[in-house]
């Protein structure tokens, strides 16, 4: 399980429900909060002081459903991992909020136009050199479009990036 925790996780805060067989036949829902997740698991908070089992159903407000074993807990925090492996990126953008991904959109925007600037690259160039339409690198680094993992993988090799760097480092972003 330790090589699952090096996944890029989100800060997020959204309910949910843990949802788990209590051992007599009756399914148990206890609601949460969600504090983080990856692709690969999440941290939850409980109000409760029940005890989950090392197996339970988490249940996102939009319906997805994620089979989850216990990683860690730490008083009312619990860590789990996703039981069936890391969510596939449909099941990723189900996980985060509209504003969840605009606010990473703009965060990867902001390491682009750092890089780019600190490489000497005007956004034309940049646009030139990774095959893209004019004005495709200004809505980028605004977070205003998606960028396909096929440009960013070229963009992180141009501007000497490790693409995982690029997509979770760290950024610093201006409140509008």
């Amino acid at each position: 399980m330790r090589e699952l925790r090096g996944a890029v996780r989100h800060r997020t805060l959204r309910t949910g429900i843990v949802e788990f067989n209590s051992g007599k036949s009756n399914v148990m829902s206890i609601p949460c909060a969600i504090r983080d997740v990856s692709s690969t698991g999440a941290r939850l908070e409980l109000n409760s002081s029940l005890q989950l089992p090392k197996r339970f159903t988490l249940i996102f407000s939009d319906g997805l459903r994620k089979t989850c074993q216990v990683a860690w807990r730490k008083g009312r925090i619990t860590g789990c991992a996703f039981a069936d492996g890391p969510a596939c990126p449909d099941e990723q953008a189900m996980m985060y909020t509209e504003i969840e991904q605009a606010r990473h959109r703009q965060q990867v925007g902001a390491r682009i136009r750092k890089a780019r600037e600190a490489r000497a690259y005007s956004e034309a160039k940049l646009e030139e050199l990774i095959g893209a339409s004019s004005g495709f690198i200004a809505l980028a680094e605004k977070g205003e479009t998606e960028i396909p993992l096929y440009q960013l993988m070229r963009i992180a090799d141009l501007l000497m990036l490790n693409l995982d760097r690029l997509v979770a480092g760290p950024a610093k972003i201006d409140a509008a």
